[in-house]
C-alpha cells in the first residue's frame, strides 16, 4: 500500500512542480491568472454592463461584497441558474456558506473554479505525501455533513455539496475511493442523533484509519463525545465487528483516543483565528499525530495551502487573483507585500466573482521561495453594538486571553437583548461560572463604553455558561437555519443576539 500512495505523489508531481516554480515569481503568475479571469469577465454579461474591454480596464471593476452580487447570482432571469451573468461558463452547482455571521450565501461553481480547488487539493496532498508523516494505509474520512434542514423546501438543497471530496474533479474522486471510510447512507440521514451515532460507528470500525479530514474542529470533537457518552450502547452494537483489544478500550472511563486509532497520523481541519483553541483540545488527545491548519479555504476560493517545507501557508497564487487592502485603504498586489503587516483580502477567481472582498485578514510571516507566506488573523473587525458599549472582536479575544481559560477548547462571547447583556459560552473550565463572569465583567470594564453602559444601568452583569454540550448545540442551531454542519464556523465575539430559543435550549442544558 505504501508504494500506491507514492505511486499516487507521482501522479501529482506535474501540478506540484508547476505550483512551485510559481512561487519563484509571483509577480509574473498573478499576472498571467489576472488577464485569465479579465478575459472570463469580459465575456460576461457583468464585464459588459461595466464596459470591460481588457485588463487595463480592471481599476474600474468595483470592489464589492455579496449583497451587490447577489442579483447576479440569483436574480430572477436565472431561475434555474445553469447560467449567470457573471461567467460565460455553464454553473456546475452552487454551494452555502456557513460563515460566522450574516445570512446563508449561495456561491456558484463553474469547472474552472473546481478545478482550482482541485488544484490545491493535488500540491497539498503530494506535498503531505513527500515531505509529510509516511503513510502506510491511506485511509481517509473526509468531512460528510447531514442534510438536516433537506426537507424544508430550499430547491437549492439539491446543488450543494455536502461531501469534501465534491470540491475534487471526478477523476481525482474516483482514484480516491478505495481509500475513503465511507459510512453508507450516511449523507441521507436527517436526525442528529442517528447521524452522530452511524458516524460514531463507521469510524471505530476504521481501525486503519490513517487522515481525518474535516473544516472545523469542533465536528470531530462533537462526536468524539458522542463515542465517550455512548460507549456502552457502541460496544454492543461492534460485537463481532472490531477486535476484542478495541472493544476494552471502549470500557476505559476515559477512552485513550490514540489506541483507538494507532495508525492515525494526520488531521486536517481550521486551526487559526477562532477554531485555535479546538485545535489545541485535538492536539492534546491526538499529542503525535500531525494536527495540520487547512490554510485559508473558504467556499468562494481556495486561498492558501500549508506547505511543510515553507513551514507556513503559501497563497493559491496560480489560481486567484489577490489584491491586499491595508488599514490606511491602499491596494496591493502580492508581490508588494511587506513581511510582519497585516491585510484584507479581496480576490478574483474563476467562478464569477471579481475583486470580490471577502472579508478575511491575513498578516505576512515571511517569504517562501520569493512568494510571501500568509496567516489568516480573522474576520474584518466585528462589532458588537446593544447599548452602545461597541465591544470589538479584537478586545474581546485579548480579554478572553487574560481569563483562566487554559482548558478551554470552545468560547465565544455572545450578547442578549432582554435585558440586554453578556453571555460567555464555554465548554469546560477550571474556574465556577460565577468566579468567572465576575473576572469578565472585570476585564471588560477595561472598554470605556462598556464600563459607562454598566455603570448606568443599561447592560445587566455579563453570565458564563460552561457544558460540553454547548458547541453542539450552536452547530444543529445554525445547521436548520440553513448552515452546513462540517464547515460551521463559530465566532470569538457574536455581533448579532442570540436567538430566545436557542437562550432557552441553553439554560435548559445546565439545569
Amino acid at each position: 500500500m505504501r508504494q500506491l500512495i507514492q505511486l499516487f505523489g507521482q501522479l501529482l508531481a506535474p501540478t506540484f512542480q508547476r505550483f512551485y516554480q510559481a512561487l519563484d515569481n509571483p509577480q509574473l503568475t498573478q499576472e498571467f491568472v489576472q488577464r485569465d479571469i479579465c478575459d472570463r469577465l469580459i465575456q460576461s454579461e457583468y464585464g459588459k454592463s461595466l464596459g470591460i474591454q481588457s485588463v487595463a480596464d480592471w481599476q474600474r471593476v468595483p470592489i464589492v461584497d455579496y449583497d451587490k452580487l447577489q442579483p447576479w447570482i440569483l436574480g430572477e432571469q436565472n431561475s434555474k441558474r445553469k447560467r449567470i451573468p457573471l461567467t460565460p461558463e455553464p454553473i456546475l452547482f452552487y454551494e452555502k456558506t456557513s460563515g460566522s455571521s450574516g445570512a446563508v450565501k449561495w456561491i456558484p461553481y463553474t469547472r474552472s473554479l473546481r478545478k482550482s480547488f482541485n488544484q490545491m487539493f493535488c500540491v497539498w496532498a503530494h506535498d503531505l505525501i513527500k515531505n509529510g508523516p509516511k503513510f502506510s494505509t491511506g485511509k481517509l474520512y473526509a468531512c460528510i455533513s447531514p442534510q438536516l434542514n433537506l426537507p424544508d423546501s430550499d430547491p437549492e438543497n439539491s446543488l450543494s455539496l455536502q461531501d469534501d471530496l465534491d470540491y475534487l474533479d471526478n477523476w481525482l474522486r474516483w482514484l480516491l475511493r478505495p481509500w475513503l471510510v465511507i459510512p453508507k447512507k450516511l449523507d441521507r440521514l436527517q436526525d442528529t442523533e442517528g447521524f452522530k451515532h452511524q458516524l460514531s460507528l463507521a469510524l471505530l470500525q476504521a481501525e486503519q484509519l490513517e487522515i481525518i479530514s474535516i473544516w472545523s474542529p469542533s465536528f470531530l470533537q462533537i462526536h468524539l463525545n458522542y463515542i465517550q457518552d455512548n460507549q456502552e450502547l457502541l460496544r454492543k452494537e461492534l460485537q463481532g465487528k472490531i477486535s476484542d483489544e478495541r472493544l476494552q478500550l471502549l470500557t476505559e472511563h476515559q477512552i485513550p483516543w490514540r489506541q483507538l486509532w494507532s495508525n492515525l497520523k494526520l488531521i486536517s481541519c481550521w486551526d487559526a483565528a477562532n477554531a485555535a483553541d479546538g485545535a489545541k483540545g485535538l492536539r492534546s488527545q491526538f499529542p503525535d499525530v500531525l494536527v495540520q491548519g487547512k490554510g485559508l479555504l473558504a467556499t468562494e476560493a481556495p486561498m492558501t495551502i500549508p506547505l511543510l517545507e515553507a513551514n507556513g501557508y503559501v497563497p493559491v497564487l496560480d489560481e486567484v487573483f489577490f489584491e491586499f487592502e491595508d488599514d490606511r485603504g491602499s491596494l496591493h498586489e502580492l508581490h508588494e507585500l511587506s513581511i510582519g503587516q497585516d491585510y484584507t483580502i479581496i480576490l478574483s477567481q474563476k467562478g464569477g466573482l471579481y475583486r470580490y472582498r471577502i472579508g478575511d485578514r491575513v498578516r505576512v510571516t515571511g517569504m517562501y521561495r520569493h512568494t510571501p507566506c500568509l496567516e489568516f488573523l480573522g474576520r474584518h473587525e466585528a462589532i458588537s453594538d446593544l447599548v452602545g458599549e461597541k465591544l470589538q472582536e479584537s478586545f474581546v479575544r485579548h480579554i478572553l486571553e487574560l481569563l483562566n481559560l487554559d482548558e478551554t477548547c470552545f468560547k465565544t462571547l455572545v450578547p442578549v437583548a432582554n435585558p440586554p447583556h453578556y453571555i460567555l459560552l464555554l465548554d469546560r473550565a477550571k474556574e465556577t461560572s460565577d468566579i468567572l463572569a465576575k473576572h469578565l465583567d472585570l476585564a471588560l470594564s477595561e472598554s470605556i463604553q462598556y464600563q459607562r453602559a454598566r455603570s448606568l444601568d443599561q447592560l445587566a452583569p455579563p453570565e458564563v455558561f460552561i457544558s460540553p454540550k454547548i458547541p453542539e448545540l450552536l452547530a444543529l442551531y445554525r445547521v436548520r437555519s440553513g448552515s452546513i454542519w462540517g464547515g460551521i464556523k463559530h465566532p470569538i465575539l457574536a455581533t448579532s443576539p442570540i436567538n430566545n430559543l436557542l437562550f432557552d435550549q441553553l439554560k435548559f442544558q445546565l439545569q
